[in-house]
């Protein structure tokens, strides 16, 4: 299994996934790898725009901005 976190600039919107191929990402083995890297990037910066898994999982800014905040209370399901 493989998410892909896809990050840019603090101030960016949300992403098409026709724009997907546009924004740098990085991949991760696991749901837990991609939010603890989506934590690093908030730190650093920057902004988490979107998680992708390939088994259909795909969370958007939003939703990645409230996990970090609620960290108890992310959803594996969404």
């Amino acid at each position: 299994m493989r998410y892909r976190v896809y990050v840019g600039p603090r101030g960016s919107g949300t992403i098409s996934p026709l724009e997907k191929d546009q924004f740098l990402f990085k991949e991760f083995v696991s749901l837990d790898e991609a939010f603890a890297w989506a934590r690093h990037v908030h730190g650093s910066g920057r902004v988490t725009l979107a998680i992708d898994g390939d088994d259909g999982t795909s969370f958007t800014k939003t939703e990645i901005a409230a996990a970090l905040h609620h960290p108890d209370e992310v959803d594996h399901a969404a």
